[in-house]
C-alpha cells in the first residue's frame, strides 16, 4: 500500500515545484537586462583569465612520490615533467627540495643498494645506479663496498636456489647464468661453483 499526501498538501508541493521550475527555466526574453549584462561581464571575465593548472602543484606531487620512496633526482624530473608547462618550473622544485632535505640522491643511492645486494650483484646494482643518473663518484664508491661483500652475497643467492654443486657441464652452465643474470661477477661464480669451498 503506497502513501498519499492529503490533497492539500499535493497541491502546495505541485505549486511550489512549479514555481522552482519557472525560476530555472525563465526564458531569454524575460531575464531583466541588469543580469543580462552581469552574465556577459562575468562570461568575458572568465574569458580573459588564463587557464588554471588542475590538480596538485608541482611540489606537493614531488612530495606525494617522495613519501612513498626515495626517488633519484632525474627520475623525479621525468615524472614531473609531465604535468608542468615549463622546465624550469621543474627544477626550481627539484632545488627546493634538495634545500629542505627531501630530495637526496646519496640517499635514494644508499636505499637501492640495501634493497637490491641481498640479491643482486654489483654489476646489475651499478647499471641501475647509473640508469637513475647517481653521481660517478658515488658509484664508484658503492662498487667498493659491494665488491667487498659479493662472494658472501653470490653464495647466499645460490644456495637459496640450487642445493649441490653440478655435476656435469649443463648443470654448471645453468647454474652460471643464474648467478650471471643476477649480476654477480665470473671470478666470484668460479669460486662458489667449482674452485671454492662452501664456507
Amino acid at each position: 500500500m503506497s502513501w498519499k499526501p492529503p490533497p492539500a498538501l499535493a497541491d502546495r508541493l505541485r505549486a511550489r515545484l512549479d514555481d522552482e521550475f519557472e525560476t530555472v527555466a525563465r526564458p531569454e526574453g524575460l531575464r531583466r537586462t541588469s543580469d543580462a549584462r552581469r552574465e556577459q561581464a562575468q562570461d568575458a571575465e572568465d574569458d580573459a583569465k588564463p587557464a588554471a593548472r588542475k590538480g596538485p602543484s608541482l611540489k606537493m606531487r614531488a612530495v606525494g612520490y617522495l613519501s612513498r620512496r626515495e626517488h633519484a633526482r632525474g627520475e623525479l624530473a621525468r615524472k614531473l615533467a609531465a604535468h608542468a608547462e615549463d622546465p624550469a618550473e621543474v627544477e626550481a622544485v627539484l632545488d627546493s627540495l634538495e634545500k629542505e632535505g627531501w630530495l637526496s640522491n646519496e640517499r635514494f643511492a644508499q636505499g637501492l643498494v640495501h634493497r637490491r645486494a641481498a640479491r643482486q650483484g654489483t654489476a646489475r646494482i651499478v647499471q641501475e645506479l647509473r640508469q637513475h643518473g647517481v653521481d660517478d663518484n658515488q658509484v664508484a664508491e658503492l662498487r667498493d663496498q659491494l665488491r667487498a661483500t659479493e662472494y658472501e652475497r653470490a653464495l647466499e643467492v645460490w644456495k637459496k636456489r640450487f642445493q649441490a654443486r653440478p655435476q656435469d657441464r649443463a648443470a654448471y652452465a645453468k647454474q652460471a647464468r643464474f648467478l650471471a643474470s643476477r649480476g654477480f661477477a665470473h671470478d666470484v661464480i668460479r669460486r662458489i661453483l667449482g674452485e671454492g669451498d662452501e664456507d
